[in-house]
């Protein structure tokens, strides 16, 4: 019998487990002529999340022509020492445009504060009001189980404005960190962004008050491993909401 590589057989069960998942986001050849125009919204806590956690995937949709749109939370406006609220606001939300800019996505800020976000009646009444302005198709939050709390603010605000728009859109989780802050993160979907991870990295990197030497790191990692499981270089994680029926979006293979 013929010898099988390792790396072979990785391959071969990283496209056998994607097949038994289900569907994935994209499928070749998917694109203007074959399906409508598409709202993609990528919601993130802090600027660098959306383009950290499915910046290759954001890039794979709007290079089909589809309508994509970073949802930050807050302006990390807690995120660089040394400098004000305000401050920092400025820069990073300057940084956010530049990333935005080179996945062809529009950014959209939801006016929370970074480190003080809050989950209350109003919060929720506001995001969600914000959210169903865009019309989106299918939706990106963070997974809820993550160490961080703007994190998972995130995510039960998304999680919320679907249940109160009657699941008008499909709903997907990201892994932000996985290991060292999103936990517990078992993926559904996998999507092949060799093509584009040049392009996220680019995008990660203009968030440059962030160390992004340091935090692409680590991204890079994950990356790679998600390429192990499906069998390509570099692959993005996500998991499908289960109570949500429909399949009727284009597809990422």
């Amino acid at each position: 019998m013929k010898s099988i590589s390792r790396r072979t057989l990785m391959a071969r069960s990283g496209r056998a487990a994607i097949a038994a998942l289900g569907l994935p986001l994209l499928s070749e050849g998917a694109g203007e002529a074959s399906s409508p125009r598409l709202k993609i919204v990528v919601a993130g806590a802090h600027p660098d999340d959306p383009e950290s956690s499915a910046g290759g995937t954001m890039a794979r949709y709007a290079d089909l022509g589809h309508d994509v749109v970073a949802l930050y939370l807050t302006r990390g406006e807690a995120g660089i020492r040394g400098k004000s609220h305000d401050e920092a606001a400025r820069i990073r939300t300057a940084e956010a445009k530049k990333a935005c800019a080179i996945l062809k996505a529009r950014p959209l800020f939801a006016g929370q504060i970074d480190g003080s976000s809050e989950v209350t009646p109003e919060t929720y009444r506001q995001f969600a009001k914000l959210l169903a302005a865009e019309k989106p198709d299918l939706v990106f939050a963070p997974w809820p189980v993550d160490t961080h709390r703007d994190h998972r603010a995130t995510s039960l605000l998304v999680y919320d404005a679907w249940l109160r728009m009657k699941q008008r859109f499909e709903l997907y989780y990201t892994e932000v960190m996985s290991g060292m802050q999103t936990q517990t993160f078992r993926p559904t979907r996998l999507v092949d962004i060799s093509a584009t991870e040049a392009r996220k990295r680019a995008a990660c990197y203009a968030h440059a008050s962030q160390n992004p030497d340091e935090f692409y790191g680590v991204h890079e990692l994950m990356n790679k491993f998600r390429g192990v499981e499906l069998g390509v270089k570099y692959a993005e994680a996500f998991v499908r909401h289960s109570q949500d029926g429909r399949e009727r979006l284009p597809m990422i293979s």
